[in-house]
């Protein structure tokens, strides 16, 4: 009898959904199908926010569930920058700073954690939560006709949320998943 739990999840799934949404977003992007784009985004959001509540509601919040979702939103990121430099040239030449910024936010922290642990690292902080809805939200915004200051904010937010990340990896010991803030680390530490 096989008593290894299946990764076959509907966390997992919802995860998944957005490593197959990549390239078609690339592909629509490509072929200059803004709108579809746009549309496909936001159900890709959507299972960004659903993946991991269904996790927690249905008791299959995992390791591998928590590495799964950190890669697919490196991707996502990555995968809507290109996209967006495709179909909006010009608002992303002149966001050039503020995009970069997002992008920093998503890499930067994966380059601390694999130096430090040798992996990727899946916090899930509500900092980074609340500054990737932001981004998404503003993405929108600027992208539909809106004014840039929202996405530009959304922006910093997502340093700041990068760099708590970074302080976390520097104060644990060794990789941990799924942690609120580094607030908690400190209370822990302080506590033993």
């Amino acid at each position: 009898m096989n008593t290894t739990p299946s990764k076959l999840t509907l966390p997992n799934l919802l995860t998944g959904f957005r490593f197959i949404a990549a390239p078609i977003l690339l592909w629509l992007a490509w072929h200059n199908h803004g709108i579809a784009f746009m549309e496909l985004l936001a159900i890709t959001f959507l299972t960004d926010l659903l993946d991991g509540m269904t996790a927690r509601l249905t008791g299959q919040v995992t390791q591998f569930g928590a590495t799964l979702d950190s890669w697919a939103d490196v991707i996502t990121y990555l995968t809507i920058a290109l996209c967006c430099w495709w179909l909006w040239p010009e608002v992303v030449s002149k966001e050039r700073l503020y995009v970069g910024l997002i992008v920093a936010s998503c890499l930067l922290p994966a380059v601390v954690g694999f130096f430090k642990f040798g992996r990727f690292t899946s916090y899930h902080t509500w900092a980074v939560k609340i500054a990737a809805a932001a981004m998404g939200l503003t993405l929108y915004v600027l992208f539909l006709g809106g004014p840039p200051w929202p996405f530009r904010a959304a922006a910093i937010l997502c340093i700041a949320a990068a760099v708590e990340e970074m302080v976390i990896t520097l104060l644990l010991p060794e990789p941990e998943s799924n942690l609120r803030s580094v607030l908690d680390i400190v209370k822990r530490s302080k506590r033993d």
